[in-house]
């Protein structure tokens, strides 16, 4: 084994990242769940009283962002770790 990958598999960071890939990816499925339970939700009051709730509304597009900051994360496309090491999402239009 070269020393190049020796240093490589030994990278504290690298190895930091992973566990909180694992950490990541059970809270993505939580927060998958939970939308799915919102928008059941959100149907349901839309059918029986004709309106939507509002502050699920705001809730549920700061879930959405929050799932993609995720998902960005766990794909490599961003090293910004998300919520808990950085601020919630904000609701932006």
């Amino acid at each position: 084994m070269g020393k190049n990958l020796k240093e490589k598999l030994l990278a504290k960071d690298k190895w930091i990242r992973g566990l909180l890939m694992l950490l990541f990816m059970a809270i993505k499925y939580v927060v998958s769940f939970t939308i799915n339970l919102v928008a059941l939700f959100q149907f349901v009051t839309d059918m029986l009283f004709g309106h939507l709730n509002s502050k699920l509304l705001d809730f549920s597009k700061r879930l959405n962002i929050y799932l993609l900051q995720l998902s960005n994360f766990l794909t490599f496309n961003s090293d910004i770790r998300p919520f808990p090491f950085t601020d919630w999402p904000e609701n932006k239009p």
